[in-house]
């Protein structure tokens, strides 16, 4: 990976992505480093994911609350001041908000994992 030397971020100065959701609209702002992204998103109310995810990420909730569901049926209500942290390909996940949420989020290579024969299943 190639150094970051010191760099500050206006966040409202990036651009914005919408990404559609089966109900709602994720908004990105995101920054691409060489082996991994950072990323603002706000989940606007009512939002469902339209995919299970198997990217790993860091993820911390900055405002508002969503429930995180895992394709083995758990579920995990993250509000305010709380995170979560995931390997690639370990957890199948996906987000729902009702009420809407605002994350900061980094996701890259850095979180590969490659699973055992057999260590899990959708």
């Amino acid at each position: 990976m190639n150094p970051i030397f010191f760099h500050t971020t206006q966040w409202d100065n990036l651009p914005v992505t919408e990404h559609r959701g089966t109900s709602g609209v994720a908004r990105w702002r995101t920054l691409q480093f060489d082996t991994f992204r950072v990323r603002m998103v706000e989940y606007s109310q009512g939002y469902e994911a339209d995919h299970w995810c198997r990217a790993g990420h860091v993820l911390f909730c900055l405002e508002g609350e969503m429930e995180s569901q895992l394709a083995d049926g758990r579920s995990f209500r993250l509000e305010k001041g709380m995170s979560y942290q995931v390997s690639d390909n370990v957890s199948l996940h996906r987000t729902v908000s009702k009420t809407g949420v605002k994350l900061f989020i980094v996701d890259g290579n850095f979180l590969s994992h490659k699973p055992q024969h057999n260590a899990w299943r959708m």
